[in-house]
């Protein structure tokens, strides 16, 4: 068996490790298929807890889910002992956790070497965790104090373990996402709420929408293989590289940032069909004379949508959709109902400036009321993408310099295209840029600057009108 792991591995250009995560992840989908088999409530959440757990193990090793027992539970005992703090609490011990593997097994260097481990899917699972003890938390304030999205995701009753397990691990989700909430779990292994029955009919077949998703998933793992040998990412630091012309680089750059997104969107097509064919993916059914059902709870990418963007400011609608989507609303519902937004001015303010520090999303938070959000905003946005994917010099400069390509992003959308954020050393991150002379960092500052000289009249504003 390893004889023939070897040379299936060698056939398609990878190592046996990241082959035989392929092969557990592609098995998620029959994993899933299988899971509406499962007769009763509880069997269902065994399943899924030990389905991923076995998955994991064969991906990763059995010390995979000693690494995820760790968040995992120090969320559920949060939840237990500290309800009125729980989301504050479980977001410090996950994300430390999550940054101290960061900073132990320095994922980065595995990867490019062949290598694999686990703290790829460790990511995903700290933000269902932290999702889960958040929205318990909101379960205890009263209902007319909460947002719509809060009142919809609140857990008013705290989960069993076999449901919280079941949960984390569900369909393989933790592998690669998409993040989704507890509350939709629970109703989706119960046949409630838009999986229950209806006067549009039951819930309806996944097939055709599993179908295409695996399409698309062949489709880009396609493209990838054929033009990664073109476009390999480790040209950048090589003397031919160093020896081309301006614009042979930027181009090259360019190809090189575009082959790499196909491997992407290859995963998460994977990861789309395997929550789609549980039927987890359904989100409802369009408001047309014929309704139509949605399967867009398990989309994490929209690829026409990247890579036919206008402006860097629609990239986080399109691009890894479902962490997007967390990072703007979990962490702002904590810090407005855990910390008190309106009754502790000062607290509020002592806990963003750690959250800067540390690099934790608070756009939404950081912005006055009445206010427009800008750069500084901005910036602390991508500083917790770049924490939350690892301490490597490469993600601190590429989602800084994202920062920067949103802010000019009217002119230079495309060359922010160009730089792929997989270039994570120090050296090869500054050969790169520096190979086209900083001009995807040059020219946002000049436009940012620019801005605050030359303001556009503002339009008029009509009069407001007394009923």
């Amino acid at each position: 068996m390893e004889l023939d792991m070897d040379s299936m591995a060698s056939s398609i250009g990878v190592s046996v490790a990241v082959l035989r995560f392929l092969l557990c992840f592609a098995a998620t989908i029959p994993v899933s298929f299988l899971w509406q088999f499962v007769p009763g409530r509880h069997a269902k959440h065994l399943y899924a807890a030990l389905s991923g757990a076995i998955l994991s193990y064969l991906s990763f090793g059995f010390s995979s889910n000693l690494h995820f027992l760790v968040p995992m539970l120090l969320g559920y005992a949060s939840m237990v002992l500290f309800r009125r703090r729980c989301g504050i609490i479980t977001f410090f011990l996950g994300f430390g956790y999550l940054i101290g593997c960061h900073v132990y097994y320095m994922s980065g260097d595995a990867w490019k070497e062949g290598g694999i481990d686990a703290t790829g899917a460790l990511m995903v699972l700290t933000l269902k965790v932290i999702s889960c003890a958040i929205n318990y938390n909101d379960g205890s304030i009263k209902e007319e104090d909460l947002r719509e999205t809060q009142k919809k995701n609140r857990l008013v009753k705290l989960p069993s373990l076999i449901e919280y397990f079941g949960y984390c691990l569900c369909n393989g989700s933790h592998f690669a996402g998409p993040v989704y909430e507890m509350k939709d779990y629970l109703d989706w292994t119960e046949r409630k709420g838009i999986w229950s029955k209806s006067e549009k009919g039951p819930s309806p077949s996944p097939y055709g929408a599993t179908a295409r998703a695996l399409l698309q998933a062949a489709f880009c793992m396609g493209l990838y293989l054929y033009l990664v040998p073109h476009f390999p990412l480790s040209r950048f630091t090589d003397e031919i590289y160093q020896g081309w012309g301006f614009w042979k680089r930027l181009g090259y750059q360019y190809m090189s940032g575009f082959t790499a997104r196909w491997k992407y969107y290859f995963i998460w097509s994977i990861s789309e069909a395997s929550i789609i064919i549980s039927g987890l993916g359904f989100s409802g059914w369009t408001e047309s004379s014929l309704p139509k059902p949605q399967w867009d709870r398990a989309k994490n990418v929209d690829i026409l949508g990247v890579e036919l963007a206008k402006s860097s400011v629609e990239l986080p609608l399109v691009w890894n959709i479902q962490v997007s989507t967390w990072l703007r609303h979990s962490i702002k519902e904590m810090i407005d109902q855990i910390i008190g937004l309106d009754k502790r001015p000062l607290i509020l303010n002592l806990f963003q400036q750690l959250f800067i520090v540390i690099g934790v999303d608070v756009y939404d938070r950081l912005v006055q009321k009445g206010k427009k959000p800008g750069f500084f905003q901005l910036l602390a946005t991508q500083t917790v993408s770049a924490v939350w994917h690892g301490l490597y010099p490469g993600y601190i400069i590429f989602f800084i310099q994202s920062a920067l390509m949103i802010a000019g992003s009217r002119v230079i959308y495309r060359w922010q295209q160009a730089v792929p954020p997989l270039v994570l050393s120090l050296h090869e991150t500054l050969a790169s840029y520096g190979s086209v002379y900083y001009i995807g960092t040059i020219i946002p500052i000049v436009l940012i600057l620019l801005g605050y000289i030359i303001k556009p009249a503002k339009s008029a504003k009509p009069k407001s009108r007394k009923d």
